[in-house]
């Protein structure tokens, strides 16, 4: 063997070596996103959930409009984070905007629900049960999907900072991911009894 053939075996194999690992990263960052998209589709249901209660509680709660309001509000607070969100999945800005709107809107819907508590007559509606019912699927939900987004992003992170991956991805541009730690079921309210 002459050593320009070593050469190009030794360049192809280097080649087909950053290729792969282009590649899987790629892969693993796709990943990210989907895991993300999860989440998203859990928060928009969930946000969306909101007016269809404070239609159904607006009634019984006219005095108690400021808690209403603040569970409005907070609704558009959220929903603003999650669209910003989308443009920036990863990064520790978005995620922390993210975690910090949507903790607000869960404190909101724990208030809601303390009032909701002290109407037996709200409390006994059945579209009241059915939309409360409805969000506690969803938070369940939404658990599930950070979990997976959460070790979509680890495994990509791990892949990232790994010898010689960490390579290829500082020479492509490919960015540490932020996780979610985003507790939204410790918020959830009590299921009605």
């Amino acid at each position: 063997m002459t050593t320009s053939t070593i050469f190009w075996i030794i360049a192809a194999f280097a080649a087909v070596t950053i290729i792969a690992i282009f590649n899987r990263l790629v892969r693993k960052r796709n990943y990210c996103k989907n895991s993300f998209a999860q989440i998203d589709v859990q928060l928009k249901k969930r946000h969306d959930l909101v007016p269809n209660l404070v239609s159904v509680a607006k009634g019984y709660l006219d005095h108690e409009a400021t808690v209403l309001e603040r569970v409005i509000s907070a609704r558009k607070r959220a929903s603003d984070s999650l669209v910003a969100s989308r443009d920036d999945i990863g990064s520790l800005a978005a995620m922390q905007m993210l975690l910090q709107s949507e903790s607000s809107f869960a404190s909101a819907l724990q208030g809601f629900f303390a009032n909701v508590e002290e109407y037996p007559e709200l409390k006994a509606n059945q579209q009241m049960k059915l939309l409360h019912e409805e969000l506690v699927h969803i938070e369940n939900t939404i658990a599930f999907a950070r979990q997976a987004y959460n070790d979509s992003v680890t495994f990509y992170n791990i892949d990232r900072e790994s010898f010689p991956s960490n390579i290829i991805a500082g020479l492509f541009g490919f960015k540490h991911l932020a996780q979610l730690d985003l507790e939204i079921g410790n918020g959830a309210p009590k299921v009605f009894q």
